[in-house]
């Protein structure tokens, strides 16, 4: 398994492009790469028709998989607010690749069985190790989608993140081999000789301590312990350091436990999701996300401080995780809020990544909310970094 990824902030698409596919083929001695992902900024709208002949003809991957960002991730750097073009290419032994285009009205129903879902990408679950998805965020509903893939490829990591770069319907693209579409979702299913790695650093500090969910209903809860959430609030406010309660003020976030088999909680356990507002009459507290009674939650705040220190905690578990076994490259699907628009300066992920993980291939793009398991379901989430490292599942002793 050999893997390559390069960058380019030319501002013309074909230099870009050309520079990336020549950084690329170099780095693979010239060899045809199995599996080629490309992401290209908008600046370089009017070339996304033409970008995948582009890249078809210069690189002829068996499998080509990209859309269109805000910003793009390559050769070990952040491309933000300027022209961008990233490429990640592969060499992959051993590993069937099937490439999938979907449309809205072509998802399968609430009521139909896992084999439709399997017709739709194309692979049995049985044999799918992993699924990256591209949804465009304006025509596709990705939280039906990420559902109905874990419904019917339970054992299957999903990994990927929302299309960016565009404004409303029509004004994202998607490449698919030599198509393009502005609507629906394209992605790729890895079958074979593969192991991925998930790392999502959801960007938030806990404060408080857990607790759980005494009443609720859906997305509001009523009741924390016998206590109102304003209540509880309340009294982390007045015990919190000032710049705590800055934070409480403008961007309190909430976690929840999704595995209800565990008892003892770390960072990684918490989905994180907005507080979307208060009851000032009653103390309830409405949340991002559904709950249900006996549900373990706890208080978060998010800034970049937070986020790094969240990225840093999450990096060295999993390099506690690989226990020596380097991965050859990383996909990274980074919420468009962070960047240097949260950090204030370049790289920050990919800088952090490389220090602590592996000096290895890392290509991605900004997204508008990225997708990750927590507590063995998979997510959409938002400020996140959400990381997928490739390796090969045989170890030299096992061939």
């Amino acid at each position: 398994m050999r893997w390559s990824s390069a960058v380019s902030d030319a501002a013309s698409f074909t230099e870009a492009a050309n520079q990336v596919c020549d950084q690329v083929l170099d780095s693979l001695d010239g060899k045809r790469p199995d599996l080629a992902l490309a992401f290209v900024s908008s600046h370089h709208a009017p070339s996304y028709y033409s970008a995948p002949d582009v890249f078809a003809e210069r690189l002829g991957a068996r499998v080509m998989v990209g859309c269109s960002a805000t910003g793009v991730i390559g050769g070990g750097r952040e491309i933000e607010r300027r022209p961008g073009v990233a490429l990640s290419a592969a060499i992959l032994p051993r590993v069937k690749l099937t490439p999938f285009i979907l449309q809205q009205d072509e998802m399968p129903g609430p009521d139909d069985p896992p084999e439709a879902w399997e017709e739709m990408i194309g692979i049995q679950a049985k044999d799918c190790h992993a699924i990256m998805l591209l949804p465009d965020p304006f025509t596709m509903q990705a939280g039906q989608l990420i559902a109905g893939l874990d419904y019917a490829f339970p054992k299957a990591v999903k990994l990927g993140g929302l299309v960016s770069g565009g404004t409303g319907p029509g004004t994202n693209a998607l490449f698919e081999g030599g198509k393009v579409k502005r609507s629906g979702a394209v992605g790729v299913a890895f079958s074979g000789d593969l192991a991925i790695e998930m790392v999502v650093a959801q960007g938030c500090r806990p404060i408080g301590k857990p607790m759980v969910i005494t009443e609720c209903e859906r997305n509001i809860i009523r009741k924390i312990e016998g206590q109102t959430p304003l209540d509880v609030i309340r009294g982390l406010f007045d015990k919190s350091e000032q710049r705590d309660r800055r934070l409480i003020r403008r961007s309190l976030q909430i976690g929840i436990v999704m595995d209800p088999l565990r008892d003892d909680f770390t960072a990684g356990d918490f989905l994180i999701r907005n507080v979307i507002g208060a009851d000032e009459q009653d103390g309830a507290l409405a949340v991002g996300e559904h709950v249900r009674e006996g549900q373990v939650v706890q208080f978060h705040v998010r800034d970049a401080d937070a986020a790094d220190e969240d990225l840093r905690a999450m990096l060295e578990k999993c390099v506690e995780r690989l226990d020596g076994n380097e991965p050859a490259a990383a996909l990274l699907f980074q919420c468009l809020g962070r960047g240097q628009r949260l950090f204030g300066q370049p790289d920050h992920d990919t800088d952090i990544f490389q220090n602590m993980v592996a000096q290895i291939p890392v290509a991605g793009f900004f997204c508008n909310g990225e997708i990750g398991p927590v507590g063995g379901t998979t997510f959409l989430h938002g400020y996140t970094s959400s990381f997928a490292l490739f390796r090969p599942k045989r170890t030299p002793s096992s061939k």
